[in-house]
């Protein structure tokens, strides 16, 4: 853990500090910026205080007094409740705002992990709680020049895989072999595996016509349908380096079994392409301008491109989500439907953007991109971006 950043970066956002909280490991985002191994036994309540200056304060169990020794500061340990709190009064004293994994209204339930009571009971002390969202995206999804090479390597091999998938799909069409969505699911699987890569266990979304109309659609050998002349196909996949340090690389394309496809597949195609456009160019805009940008301003763009189209009640997720070492990471989400996301776009961020219309038991389509944000405020797109649809013949 470096202590400095941490204090740099809390009084960057003007607060007095920030107040690190777990009991049972409810806290894992916690565990990662401190350090602390998260596989050890942890049964008591545990707070960890960063002042913007000054020594940090560790407030432990008596039954787990070694519990924080790893970190720097103050130890003080508590054995009743009346005893932590007293501890965490004369702690927070001079503190009058500070941070905790808290969202306002719930707003960004990635970061809402202290209970209302723990809320509470700091706030009975006189002192403001604002969101440490910020904070933990500047430690947990903003990667470094080594990560962005990982997604990079990871995206070309991912699109690679996707290419030869699509191409496997039209080789068993012309010769009349059948294939269904879960062969074609394992497939990818096993490529990942000779390429290095891990899906850590979440395997990509293979589906044809109506199956994707679940945005999660989950092909299993049960489920399966086995793929047709005059198919739709969507194929979601994701992967990363199978290494500690190994970043994302998550995209959506789709395509039809034919050389002509439904005028209304073709249609949902290209609003969706317009959408995800949209979102990429009004991003690239405001960093242009050098102008804040904040996910849920994004989400809104994306979404009035297939409102103004009369598709805006099947398009029924958020625009994006952050990528990191976890598929969904938790750097700013480009979310103002499931969620109000606040964050600002920073440099050193990773996101999809991946708009979608689901048309229930007919087809669904869905275009996914990756973006990151360079240090010198570059707006990147990895790997091919998907223009028209894909012809399988």
């Amino acid at each position: 853990m470096d202590l400095k950043r941490i204090q740099k970066a809390i009084s960057e956002k003007k607060i007095d500090g920030w107040l690190f909280y777990d009991f049972h490991h409810s806290d894992a985002m916690a565990y990662r910026i401190l350090g602390l191994d998260a596989s050890k036994f942890t049964t008591r309540r545990w707070f960890y205080f960063v002042p913007a200056q000054g020594k940090a304060v560790r407030i432990v169990s008596a039954v787990e007094a070694k519990k924080l020794d790893s970190l720097p500061g103050d130890k003080r340990v508590y054995c009743s409740w009346g005893d932590l709190h007293r501890m965490l009064r004369e702690t927070l004293v001079n503190a009058r705002k500070i941070a905790m994994q808290y969202s306002p209204s719930c707003n960004i339930p990635y970061i809402s992990v202290v209970d209302a009571g723990t809320v509470e009971l700091i706030r009975s002390y006189g002192v403001e709680i604002v969101s440490s969202a910020d904070l933990v995206q500047s430690f947990e999804a903003v990667i470094d020049e080594a990560g962005y090479e990982a997604h990079l390597e990871a995206g070309a091999k991912v699109q690679r895989i996707k290419d030869q998938a699509f191409a496997l799909i039209a080789e068993k069409i012309r010769q009349g072999e059948a294939i269904t969505e879960y062969a074609v699911q394992q497939y990818i699987v096993r490529r990942f595996e000779e390429e290095g890569l891990t899906d850590d266990g979440d395997h990509p979304i293979v589906g044809v016509n109506d199956h994707p109309a679940d945005p999660h659609f989950e092909p299993t050998p049960e489920n399966t349908y086995t793929i047709k002349q005059g198919d739709t196909v969507l194929i979601d996949l994701w992967a990363r380096k199978n290494d500690p340090n190994g970043i994302y690389y998550d995209i959506t394309w789709c395509g039809f079994i034919g050389a002509v496809p439904p005028a209304k597949y073709r249609q949902i195609f290209n609003i969706v392409r317009d959408a995800r456009n949209a979102a990429r160019d009004f991003i690239r805009e405001r960093f242009r301008k050098n102008e804040p940008c904040y996910g849920f301003e994004v989400d809104d763009v994306c979404r009035q491109v297939v409102i103004d189209a009369g598709y805006g009640d099947y398009f029924v997720h958020r625009t994006g989500h952050s990528i990191g070492r976890e598929v969904h990471g938790n750097g700013v989400h480009i979310d103002n439907l499931e969620t109000k996301d606040d964050r600002q776009l920073v440099p050193g961020i990773c996101f999809s953007i991946e708009p979608g219309i689901y048309l229930p038991d007919e087809m669904a389509v869905r275009s996914e991109i990756n973006v990151f944000i360079t240090e010198d405020r570059q707006v990147v797109v990895a790997g091919a971006e998907q223009e028209e649809l894909l012809l399988l013949k």
